[in-house]
């Protein structure tokens, strides 16, 4: 597993860094979507958690979930577009797993994309990660996970 500044980020997904989200293909051709560690940080602890409904499309760029801290009140912005096939019952219940367990059990929804090869080029993946993300903190003026 990767880290930046603290923060982890696992080498083996993919990321939408403007967006702070990552995304993991699954066996089935659905993509579960969650929010980086470093999101959660910025955040703050997760209070609320308002997925998208089973069955609703998002677009790419737009919310597929809401999330709320203490301080923040905003949507987590899905980096493909497609069908909503499953949202976290478990976060619904507890919403602080978002930050406790970002890449684990605090995922967000899962999608069924409509054009994974066309879109999954624009995400970062691998070495180039850290990089991305070191930058991003960077110009955030981000000190550190905790």
């Amino acid at each position: 597993m990767g880290a930046v500044r603290g923060c982890d980020l696992p080498d083996d997904l993919n990321y939408n860094v403007e967006n702070n989200v990552w995304v993991r293909k699954e066996g089935d051709g659905s993509v579960t979507i969650g929010m980086t560690s470093y999101a959660g940080s910025l955040a703050g602890q997760i209070v609320s958690y308002t997925p998208k409904k089973v069955g609703k499309s998002v677009k790419k760029d737009k919310s597929c979930a809401t999330v709320e801290s203490g301080k923040w009140v905003g949507p987590a912005k899905s980096p493909i577009a497609g069908d909503v096939v499953a949202i976290n019952d478990a976060v619904a219940g507890k919403p602080g797993l978002i930050n406790d367990d970002p890449y684990g059990d605090g995922w967000l929804v899962k999608i069924q994309p409509s054009d994974w090869d066309g879109e999954s080029t624009g995400l970062v993946t691998g070495a180039a990660v850290a990089t991305a993300f070191e930058a991003k903190m960077e110009s955030d003026g981000f000190a550190g996970c905790e």
